[in-house]
């Protein structure tokens, strides 16, 4: 490759640097960027919309001089609004949509300075935990390609994992950010209900299940992307307690002495893989060499309680979405232009009474209440982040006729993530296992509501003891140099 050579040997920060320094210029990183995603996409599909003539426009005409200024970066395509590019949500009900505005995230992510290359793959309305929409076909795991990169931020950490970007945006309102972090070896930081804006169009997603981040390959781009983001904007109907400090400020920081209870087992009885849970004791052996204490203890949660008010509410969600796309165009959808597990979902959402999604919101909060007395007796839980390896694709099939097998599938994979989702807490997958096979496996900690800083705190001296950027280079698609 002619342009920048070093660029894969740098996280966001150290690109951003390069930047400051003179030692490399935005004009350097777009081409480095566009030159990876040009040989390595195709392979992938972890992009399905490059903006170049958009990008080469922004950089031509000045960057902000932000703190991130000319790093190359991704959204994600689902909800998240770039003024002239195709926002289609992985649906094929969408294809023809462009938004005429930003989101309050992508305005302040242009603010900080980075350059927006591109959308990345995500499944239809972002309801699976693989990404293999009908509209854009599946993203592949740069691990593995017969395997599943995760959802429903599939795409943004193929493209993050195989080295065409050093971060990328994500979301997450079910695991959708920890979920992909998993599968493809990276780290994915899902932030407290209300710290990041979700406007202006909207207030909360999925009702405050849903949050947008990233996902990148080191825990401090986490904590500077969060810097440049969070807080509340007009309009928004609630915030998260503001930070202390700046987030970068907390990597580095000593976590102190935490008291950590250690999950293992799925709260409605799913099979976790041996794999898995051998991830996180171990991780709980390295926690415990850091001077942390650690106990096995299950938070007090029902998982059929949880898992029936997260589908409640997810399906009464879709159902309005899919009412709110056939008022704007003035036609209703039709069953072809969907796929078969969000026709399943949005026929539940209309079945539901209104008592119904009241029963949904209380058992969410009793839940958020029990994870709260959790949290006074532990400063963090640490668990696998998903019951299984990468699976293959196809596994998780939107369009599967049996919806009910579907489902019970999608929720067994992900007995782990959706608690924070539910509660507001803030999680974190980190990528500290391998399998023999060379797969990745994430596991995850959690914290207490607006406890940002623990997390990021632990994350990092994790990071130092066990630096996963080496286990990365391994990864066989990027050819990472040593």
């Amino acid at each position: 490759m002619s342009a920048f050579d070093a660029y894969e040997q740098h996280d966001l920060l150290g690109l951003a640097d390069l930047v400051r320094t003179g030692e490399t210029t935005p004009e350097e990183l777009l081409e480095a960027a566009l030159e990876r995603i040009e040989a390595r996409n195709p392979a992938l599909n972890a992009f399905v919309h490059v903006m170049e003539d958009a990008a080469r426009a922004a950089v031509a005409a000045g960057l902000p001089d932000g703190p991130l200024r000319g790093v190359p970066y991704a959204l994600k395509d689902l909800y998240m609004l770039y003024a002239g590019a195709p926002t289609t949500n992985g649906s094929r009900l969408y294809a023809d949509h462009v938004a005429d505005h930003d989101s309050t995230l992508v305005a302040r992510l242009r603010a900080a300075g980075l350059v927006i290359v591109g959308k990345t793959n995500t499944p239809e309305l972002g309801l699976n935990a693989s990404t293999e929409p009908v509209l854009h076909g599946p993203t592949r795991n740069p691990w593995a390609p017969d395997r599943t990169p995760g959802g429903s931020s599939g795409g943004a950490a193929a493209a993050v994992a195989a080295g065409m970007l050093p971060a990328a945006h994500a979301t997450d309102g079910g695991g959708s950010i920890r979920i992909p972090a998993s599968d493809c070896g990276l780290f994915g930081l899902k932030p407290s209900r209300g710290l990041n804006p979700q406007g202006p169009d909207v207030g909360e997603g999925w009702s405050g299940l849903a949050t947008g981040h990233a996902v990148t390959r080191t825990v401090r781009d986490s904590a500077a992307l969060l810097d440049a983001t969070h807080g509340p904007a007009p309009g928004d109907p609630y915030a998260a307690p503001p930070p202390a400090r700046r987030f970068l400020e907390e990597v580095g920081a000593d976590p102190g002495r935490l008291r950590i209870g250690l999950w293992t087992e799925g709260l409605a009885g799913e099979r976790i893989d041996p794999e898995c849970v051998r991830a996180a004791e171990d991780a709980a052996r390295l926690c415990e060499s850091l001077g942390h204490h650690v106990e096995p203890a299950l938070p007090p949660i029902d998982g059929a309680a949880l898992r029936g008010a997260t589908t409640a509410i997810i399906a009464g969600n879709v159902a309005h979405g899919l009412d709110l796309r056939a008022e704007s165009r003035g036609r209703p959808v039709a069953d072809g232009e969907v796929e078969n597990a969000t026709r399943r979902f949005a026929e539940m959402g209309r079945s539901l009474t209104a008592r119904d999604y009241a029963r949904a919101l209380f058992d969410i909060h009793a839940i958020g209440r029990r994870l709260g007395g959790y949290f006074e007796r532990f400063d963090v839980v640490l668990s696998p982040t998903l019951a299984d390896p990468p699976l293959l694709l196809g596994t998780l099939d939107m369009m599967e006729d049996d919806f009910d097998a579907f489902s019970n599938r999608l929720l067994d994979h992900i007995p782990f993530t959706p608690l924070f989702n539910i509660s507001g807490c803030p999680a974190a997958s980190l990528p500290l296992h391998w399998t023999a096979d060379n797969l990745p496996v994430g596991v995850q900690i959690g914290a207490r509501f607006g406890d940002e800083a623990t997390l990021l705190r632990l994350a990092a001296s994790i990071e130092q003891a066990r630096p996963w950027r080496d286990a990365t280079r391994r990864l066989p698609w990027g050819r990472r140099p040593g």
